[in-house]
């Protein structure tokens, strides 16, 4: 009994078999199938956006409670988010190729059950290795989530609105970061950390009945339309697309995971929530941004995103001890944030062609290994050089990035799509 002390993917745009009634509207797949985006399906696919990213990023709004409580130091609390990459980062691959013939509903149904079951089993543990173990599960419910999600929204919606069906999907992301952290953390200090993840758990449920009745099934790819998944890094411009995605997101999780000690070394251990709200908030707008412009500006979206990134990170290392200072570098961070997992996916749809379910699924492996090695090198930082050097590591970490995207104007970010857009 707890007490009261605590402390505070694409695929194929052909259609496919297994679709019963090819004149059905809602049949994404079909000659009926809609002209506009469908968005009672895709604002479901957004909340299971936010019931992953929420999972995922939770621990960093709550950190020193929850190190707190089940006593263990910071740096290895925050190590609940590198075993939940972990736990990404090797199923992500085996298990998309296990379960490409499933439904796409049902296995993201399958996915978010997962979450209700992780996230029960962390609020009600008093053992840290339980809870590392609840975390790992959910990381595997991630990766399930994760490989098929932007794939899954991109097939549901018409030709030339499949970039900006993605983003809407992707809302969930920057919402949990601008409302979830903050509520959680709130509810962390008001009631328990273990009250936030109870939540996530009645979000998930909530979340599973919502698919069922709106989002219209999605076959899987019969065993003959199936690839190895490395032959996709042989086709031109997936690699950069992947190299750019596991620096920028190394980079990010090391600062995001321990944002609650860096503020608190800087006096404003209490504007945790209210710092990680100026963030969501700013990446709302980037994502909204992003969304609107994708389909011609992905370069010069994703050049953008990775110098205000790097604004943020010069700030927060030059005026950290100013309070305007640090909100200011938050909604630097969270326009340049906000709409980098749209542009990466969607970079990396446009780059495999025929192979992006494969493209998909590596970028998801290797963006969970990112944030697995993000979580190992902020607490190695954090005990060894102070969170005073987590700015600066970011800044090194962004400069190959900024040279990728801008080498790879050929492929991986074109200056022109076809068509001539730039």
């Amino acid at each position: 009994m707890r007490t009261t002390s605590r402390t505070t993917s694409r695929t194929t745009d052909r259609p496919s078999a297994g679709v019963t009634d090819p004149t059905d509207p809602t049949d994404p797949t079909g000659p009926g199938r809609r002209t506009g985006l469908p968005l009672p399906a895709l604002l479901a696919l957004a909340t299971a956006v936010f019931v992953t990213a929420l999972t995922e990023t939770l621990p960093a709004g709550v950190l020193p409670a929850m190190s707190a409580d089940l006593g263990v130091g910071e740096s290895a609390m925050g190590q609940s988010v590198t075993v939940y990459a972990l736990g990404t980062a090797l199923t992500a691959v085996p298990l998309t190729a296990a379960t490409a013939g499933w439904g796409r509903r049902r296995l993201l149904l399958t996915a978010m059950l997962g979450f209700a079951a992780a996230n029960t089993v962390t609020a009600l543990s008093t053992d840290y290795p339980l809870t590392m173990a609840a975390r790992f599960v959910a990381g595997v419910a991630a990766g399930l989530a994760w490989a098929l999600l932007a794939g899954y929204a991109r097939r549901l919606a018409p030709p030339g609105l499949q970039g900006r069906a993605i983003a809407v999907a992707m809302t969930g992301a920057p919402l949990a970061l601008s409302l979830g952290v903050p509520a959680g953390t709130f509810l962390g200090t008001v009631l328990g950390w273990w009250v936030a993840f109870l939540l996530m758990t009645a979000i998930a449920l909530g979340v599973t009945g919502w698919i069922a009745v709106s989002v219209p099934e999605v076959p899987g790819r019969a065993r003959s339309e199936r690839t190895p998944v490395l032959r996709a890094l042989a086709v031109p411009g997936v690699t950069p697309v992947l190299a750019v995605t596991f620096v920028f997101v190394l980079a990010h999780t090391v600062l995001y995971t321990y944002i609650a000690p860096f503020l608190d070394r800087r006096g404003l251990g209490g504007a945790t929530g209210a710092v990680l709200l100026a963030f969501g908030v700013a990446s709302l707008a980037g994502i909204w941004y992003t969304g609107a412009r994708i389909h011609r500006r992905l370069r010069a979206l994703t050049v953008a995103s990775t110098l205000l990134v790097a604004a943020a990170a010069a700030v927060l290392g030059l005026a950290a001890g100013s309070t305007a200072a640090v909100y200011a570098a938050a909604v630097l961070w969270g326009l340049g944030w906000g709409g980098v997992p749209t542009l990466l996916q969607t970079a990396a749809g446009n780059a495999g062609g025929e192979q992006a379910d494969a493209a998909q699924a590596m970028l998801v492996t290797l963006w969970n290994a990112a944030m697995a090695g993000g979580g190992v090198a902020g607490g190695l930082l954090l005990d060894r050089l102070g969170a005073g050097s987590f700015p600066w590591a970011v800044l090194l970490l962004l400069l190959p990035v900024l040279a990728v995207v801008l080498a790879a104007r050929t492929h991986g970010f074109p200056a022109r799509r076809p068509g001539g857009a730039r």
